[in-house]
């Protein structure tokens, strides 16, 4: 099933009331929570690698800007006949509904990077369940209609900050915590031979290697597709390598 939305007059009307609903249930199911005492929950440990004998590595794109960059990057994938997760903030998805659409209609897993881009492991259980379950409702909201949707259940971290009442919350939301093998510093080194060096230096399956949707990552994400398919490897998306 495909969707073909048109940035229009209607899709913004759409796009807001989309947003005021889980604005609305988000808030309700906020003031009945009640956090678990510390000892209801053991906090899980975090998601550092996949299976070695996937044959594959897992490229992971967190968003909260860039949206024409995001889809050309999922473009190049495609192209090459890879997969790969996005983890998109919720206030990007407020503002980027048919960029989220689109990279669902190509393939690409999306993931959960919480709704402010927040230190979490400085939120108490409840904030952390509600920047959660905002940036999840907004994903759900925009794909739920799609017959094979089905939410992924993966947070990253923003910054890759963890505390204990984020792994609590995690859990009691049915989460697993990813975090990264190696990390490209794209957002700060704009270097594209960088970038290319740091995703693919002794790469290998299993690997999950973070990204983000930079003009240098744009640049140098062709080399890097082709030197993962040089050493026998794919991509695929976190889901996939970690299972």
């Amino acid at each position: 099933m495909k969707f073909n939305w048109k940035k229009s007059k209607v899709f913004t009307a759409v796009s807001n009331v989309v947003i005021l609903a889980v604005l609305v249930s988000t808030f309700a199911v906020t003031l009945w929570a009640v956090a678990p005492k510390e000892t209801d929950v053991e906090p899980t440990s975090a998601i550092y690698v996949g299976d070695e004998n996937s044959g594959s590595v897992a490229l992971m794109f967190n968003v909260y800007e860039n949206a024409e960059t995001t889809l050309k990057i999922a473009e190049l994938l495609v192209e090459h006949g890879f997969r790969a997760t996005f983890f998109v903030g919720g206030k990007w998805v407020e503002r980027n509904g048919t960029a989220l659409i689109r990279l669902y209609n190509m393939g690409m897993e999306i993931g959960n990077h919480g709704y402010l881009h927040r230190d979490h492991s400085t939120l108490n259980y409840d904030k952390n369940v509600d920047e959660i379950t905002l940036a999840e409702r907004l994903i759900d909201a925009y794909l739920k209609d799609f017959p094979d949707y089905k939410n992924s259940k993966l947070f990253a971290p923003p910054s890759g900050a963890v505390g204990k009442d984020m792994f609590t919350a995690c859990e009691s939301l049915n989460y697993k915590v990813i975090m990264w093998t190696r990390d490209t510093i794209d957002w700060r080194d704009q270097d594209k031979d960088l970038i290319f060096a740091r995703a693919t230096k002794d790469i290998k399956a299993g690997d999950l290697v973070l990204m983000h949707p930079t003009e240098a990552t744009l640049s140098a994400l062709p080399q890097i597709l082709e030197y993962i398919k040089s050493v026998g490897l794919k991509a695929d998306t976190v889901s996939n390598v970690i299972n």
